[in-house]
């Protein structure tokens, strides 16, 4: 039942710490982005707003649809602070928190993939997810500081590096 600060207003975990009233409550949670293709019952939360991210972890799954959305009620959110959460809090919360900083904190996807990972080391969105953020960093920088790449082991993301015109992988 691990919570993580992403932002002084932006908390990540994943169903259970959702679930929990004195959590919500002493984080001042207003916003709750339930990620998860299954609607949750929550207990009865006064001046609680849910969102409902119906979306499977699947790399098939359209995450990128509810990219702004999600985006637009983080930062309208001024009422308290926002927890977004999927079932573990390791592939499609994450996502949508990257595809969120991208867009309002202006930072590319290397940046926001290390930024999240720091506060919240066991994430792992997986292939389909980062092809997704990866289409949605271009259409809001003009590039890529990512791509995917293939290895004995399967299909992962590798950071680009321009300043040292190096790679790293960055799921595994």
């Amino acid at each position: 039942m691990s919570v993580s600060q992403i932002t002084p207003s932006l908390f990540l975990s994943g169903v259970d710490a959702a679930q929990k009233l004195t959590l919500i409550t002493n984080r001042n949670i207003t916003l709750i982005i339930n990620a998860t293709a299954e609607l949750i019952v929550y207990p009865n939360y006064k001046g609680v707003e849910v969102l409902h991210v119906p979306v499977q972890d699947q790399p098939h799954a359209p995450l990128r649809h509810y990219f702004e959305s999600v985006a637009e009620s983080i930062h309208n959110n001024h009422s308290g602070h926002t927890l977004v959460h999927c079932s573990a809090g390791r592939s499609r919360s994450p996502a949508l928190i990257m595809a969120y900083l991208m867009k309002h904190k202006g930072v590319s996807l290397r940046q926001a993939h290390e930024w999240v990972l720091e506060n919240r080391p066991h994430i792992r969105p997986n292939a389909g997810f980062w092809r997704q953020l990866m289409e949605y960093e271009r259409d809001l920088h003009g590039k890529n500081t990512v791509r995917m790449v293939a290895t004995p082991c399967g299909v992962f993301p590798e950071a680009l590096d321009n300043e040292e015109n190096s790679a790293y992988c960055m799921n595994v």
